[in-house]
């Protein structure tokens, strides 16, 4: 890896603290080297190489107890004036083993070993790095060796289940749905609770894009990363202000290495399938029971034939991905990186699909004996998709399982549909599934570029002193189209649908600023500080848009749009480190936002953390199974500004379209309309406290983290209901309510067995999550229940927030049984013990989030096997299964005369005649213990040409445990409703070096 180079610096000698053990060794001079006297001093030279006898570009070559120094050109070569009476050159580099050699003549050459202690890795934080065991926030790192395994569609899946405090779940088991990233499960409530993302030192804007809305982080390769770094707390966060109350992921991409070309080959085959389906009565079940208990026109509408509609809607998917990349240097002096990768995936769902074409570039040479280093960074991607009718799901649960799935005419594309008198689709019946997806045609296109050319400086004339800028630029465009022929069913009464879409968003970004280290040896202590600016501008645009029907003829139009907003930013940083034992970090950010108003534009976000690496002190130096152990206490303030529109605090006045035109005489004009705005707005902060612990044991082969963290975050931005008469609208988003929350995480990794063939490591983690609204309201109303939210059931939300609660708890009646246990039709609790039955016994019962997450990994390395497996499990979250209160009462059966739905079969066990709404009958524990994936593979070493192939298999989502009901434990907001579902996938995989 390239290191730092110093000319003259005494930050070398800090670097020597923080590197490890220092080896003294005697190094032997070449055969013909001759040692020549001087009165001043005397030249050496050499060269370093590493393990593989490669020239090290980089290394600081320092005379031990003064500061002269050098250091090595990119081919590991080096030249130093020793001074009279000075013996010894120290090597050091970041990421290896440094070494103090005495010289014994006029040339020394040296090799460097690669570092085996986890504590002296380099970790990426916001602006720069640092060694693990200086840390002094909670930072987690998963590398490229770590993640999981297999088809991988979008980055945020290759860390799920690696590391506490941090969920991921992926929306659905469409191949286009993104995931859903929490990281301490989110600060806020109404604004946006995903956290900030940066890839190489870009911060990405949050949401997606026209044509790729679910999973705009998907257009980046997976394949091109090298590690994935989460902050967690305030301390680590705060350098990022405004952005980053929900947690920071930090993508760092993969970059040349070495000398010599590389070219390395991976391929992906799986093969999918639908894990699991509603529990919808069988054909001969369903029509037993309208033959026994239907009336004669019911029992008219049953067929002759026998569909499982959803098998028929499902099907077995492939998908492959394959990469391709070269590396290592150009004319051995400009190191390089170049790949192209192809990702083509079917959904499980018939007719879904996603396509992705990638390529990236990245150059990162040096300058002027590595004073000037330049990294220049391109990626580019194109993604094809083919959306599903998702309505299909629902259709295919419901719909009538006697009747065929072709009518044997050809109105309405010879798809059987339920028809009226008059020949027509019937209003409000469910349409054929098959005829949802395979007579509509909505297809996308998005392509996106994004680049970064990064500038790293350190000063000659006081090279503790560097200047880093970074400029960036994200472009992504994205149209699509959406095709339903005036023959389907679907739309059929307006004559088909023929509607198109398109946007472009832009995000530049500069990033300057200075960085100072200084090493006092004197005083044993270390001292950096870092101040910069930062500016960053989005922008959103949107064309007009006519919808036409199959016939070209207009049936409405929409206006175009122009969103942006702008954030400029001032930071500092100051890490004081004294003697490798007692650790600060101060950080402070203003950060101000185009979204508020000019008084409430700034908001500044300060951070402190304090850390003691008890090892380091004499009383415990002398046991020797402890490698470190560490206390760290931070405290901060962050910012959000996510999930509000750009001009929200601005009287802004949309031109309506044609067919909202007002008379006036014989004239109809356009008009504007006014909308919603509170000139108030202001940033929504969090504070949070963190306190952890870091242990590392038996040189590593037991490693962990401890934290416990207080969270509370103050003016919250709410989407809530104002006064009639105040505002154009009956809701407005305003600062209104504070939430608090507390947490535990535990991480702990151990190689319990290590021997010269076997490896086995195990590593766990565990985290508890507690939070509670404090305060949700304008005017404090004891009468009032709170907000309802979340998904809407029979015309409500059927989870509300109130002060005092958990957010977004099921807002329920509590179910009444028998004896034998079977639930009772209408039949509730008189919670409030006044002798009736009414809105007043409803009670807030559980919440979608759980109580705990834990995460399990292992991997055994055998010579040439190796083999892996990761397993998630929530536990005390809670769904409400809809697709079962919606299909499970008699009444459910026919809702117009011209078709008969389908049952689920918890009907047979309930016997209900209407739908529960309300019933905490459907509140299901879902807690579940998931096996994500589970991987074998072997190492074939050099093959004739090929100097490394590997070869495996994987499985993924291979099980879930759970006592939930329904056909999946984990989906979006705690609400189950017709979803769709994730898949199995099994996969072969090959991977080639050259």
């Amino acid at each position: 890896m390239k290191g730092f180079a110093f000319k003259t610096s005494l930050l070398s000698l800090s670097l020597l603290s923080c590197l490890g053990e220092v080896t003294d060794l005697h190094a032997a001079t070449t055969a013909h080297s001759v040692w020549v006297g001087s009165a001043l001093q005397q030249e050496v030279r050499g060269t370093v190489r590493n393990e593989n006898g490669e020239g090290m570009a980089g290394v600081t070559v320092l005379v031990a107890g003064t500061t002269v120094g050098t250091s090595t050109d990119e081919n590991g070569s080096y030249r130093i004036n020793v001074p009279v009476g000075k013996s010894q050159l120290v090597f050091t580099l970041l990421g290896y083993t440094s070494q103090t050699l005495t010289v014994t003549g006029g040339t020394l050459d040296v090799q460097l070993t690669a570092l085996r202690n986890e504590l002296e890795e380099l970790v990426i934080v916001g602006y720069g790095s640092s060694t693990k065991k200086d840390l002094t926030g909670a930072v987690n790192t998963v590398s490229s060796k770590d993640f999981n395994g297999g088809l991988v569609g979008s980055p945020e899946q290759l860390i799920n289940g690696k590391t506490a405090g941090v969920q991921v779940m992926s929306n659905s088991g469409s191949p286009s749905a993104g995931s859903t990233i929490r990281i301490r499960g989110g600060a806020s409530l109404s604004a946006s609770n995903d956290p900030l993302i940066v890839l190489d030192g870009v911060p990405l804007e949050t949401g997606g894009i026209s044509g790729n809305s679910g999973n705009f982080l998907s257009l980046i390769n997976p394949n091109d990363i090298e590690s994935m770094t989460v902050l967690k707390d305030a301390s680590a966060t705060a350098i990022y202000g405004s952005r980053a109350s929900n947690g920071v992921l930090l993508i760092t991409t993969k970059k040349g290495k070495g000398d010599a070309l590389r070219l390395s080959f991976s391929s992906i085959v799986s093969m999918q399938q639908a894990m699991g389906v509603a529990d919808m009565m069988s054909r001969d079940e369903f029509a037993d029971l309208i033959n026994s208990r239907g009336t004669a026109a019911q029992k008219s509408l049953l067929g002759e034939s026998s569909t499982d509609w959803l098998e028929e809607v499902f099907q077995s998917a492939m998908g492959t991905d394959n990469n391709l990349s070269l590396q290592g240097k150009i004319a051995k002096a400009l190191p390089f990186r170049a790949s192209v990768g192809y990702y083509d995936q079917q959904g499980t769902l018939r007719t879904d699909r996603s396509e992705r074409m990638t390529g990236s570039l990245v150059l990162n040479p040096t300058f002027f004996d590595q004073h000037l280093a330049v990294n220049l960074n391109l990626k580019g991607a194109r993604n094809n998709n083919r959306f599903a009718n998702t309505d299909a799901i629902w259709s295919a649960i419901a719909f009538n399982p006697t009747q065929p799935i072709y009518s044997g005419v050809d109105a309405y594309g010879g798809y059987y549909e339920s028809l009226d008198n008059a020949g027509l689709p019937a209003t409000g019946a469910n349409l054929n599934p098959l005829g949802l997806l395979r007579q509509e045609r909505h297809r996308s296109n998005v392509n996106r570029g994004i680049g970064n050319l990064d500038v790293d400086y350190k000063f000659h004339f006081l090279p503790e002193l560097k200047a880093h800028v970074t400029l960036g630029y994200d472009y992504a465009k994205g149209d699509g189209f959406n095709h339903i022929p005036a023959s389907a069913a679907n739309n059929f009464t307006i004559g088909g649908a023929y509607d198109t879409y398109a946007q472009t968003l832009k995000n530049k970004l500069f990033t300057g600023y200075l960085n100072y280290n200084k090493a006092l040896p004197e005083i044993k202590s270390t001292i950096e500080v870092t101040a910069g600016h930062d500016y960053q501008y989005w922008s959103a645009t949107r064309p007009p848009i006519v919808y036409y029907n199959d016939a070209a003829e207009v049936r409405s139009t929409a206006i175009g749009s122009d969103e942006r907003h702008t954030l400029i930013s001032w930071y500092g940083r100051l890490n004081y480190n004294y003697d490798s034992r007692y650790l600060l970090t101060a950080t402070i950010r203003k950060d101000g936002t185009s979204r508020f108003s000019p008084e409430n534009r700034w908001g500044t976000f300060p951070s402190l953390a304090l850390a003691w690496r008890l090892s380091e002190e004499s009383f415990l130096k002398g046991v020797s199974f402890l490698d470190d152990l560490k206390l760290r206490a931070s405290y901060g303030v962050t910012g959000q500004q996510e999930g509000i529109g750009n001009y929200e605090y601005l009287p802004v006045y949309n031109l309506g379209t044609e067919y909202a035109q007002y008379r006036f005489g014989d004239q109809y004009h356009l008009v504007y309309r006014p909308s919603v705005y509170n000139r108030d707005l202001r940033w929504e902060t969090t504070k949070a406290f963190n306190y952890g612990m870091d242990f590392s044991l038996w040189q590593g082969r037991v490693s962990g983290a401890v934290e416990y963290y207080t969270r509370k975050t103050h003016d919250l931005l709410a989407n809530v209901p104002v006064a009639a008469g105040t505002n154009f609208d009956q809701n407005a988003t305003i600062n209104v309510g504070n939430v608090e929350s507390r947490g535990l995480e535990f991480q702990l990794n151990t190689v319990p067995v290590q021997t010269e063939n076997l490896r086995w490591e195990v590593n766990v983690n565990a985290t508890n999550q507690d939070i509670k609204v404090t305060n949700i309201a304008l005017v404090q109303d004891a009468s009032s229940v709170g907000t309802y939210v979340g998904p809407s059931v029979s015309g409500r939300g059927i989870q509300i927030l109130t002060t005092g609660y958990q957010p977004y708890m099921f807002y329920v009646y509590k179910q009444m049984y028998d004896e034998a246990g079977k639930p009772l039709e209408g039949v509730y609790a008189d919670l409030n013990e006044d002798g009736a039955i009414d809105e007043g016994d409803l009670y807030r019962y559980q919440s979608p989030a759980a109580k705990w997450l834990f995460g399990f990994n292992t991997q055994v390395t055998y010579k040439k096997w190796s083999a892996a497996t990761t397993l998630r499990a929530n536990v005390g979250n809670y769904v409400f299964n809809n697709t079962k209160m919606n299909l499970s009462a008699w009444e459910t059966v026919q809702y117009v005369d011209a078709a008969l739905n389908n049952l689920h079969r918890d009907y047979l066990n309930t016997g209900f005649q209407t739908r529960q709404y309300y019933s905490d009958y459907y509140v299901e524990n879902a807690s579940f213990l998931r096996m994500e994936n589970i991987t074998l593979g072997y190492n074939f070493g050099k093959v004739w040409k090929i100097s490394n192939l590997r070869a495996g298999a994987v499985v993924q989502n291979v099980f879930v445990i759970s006592k939930y009901s329904g056909i999946d434990p984990e989906v979006p907001s705690g609400f189950d409703s017709s979803f769709y579902p994730r898949s199995r996938t099994f996969s072969l995989s090959l991977n080639m070096d050259f």
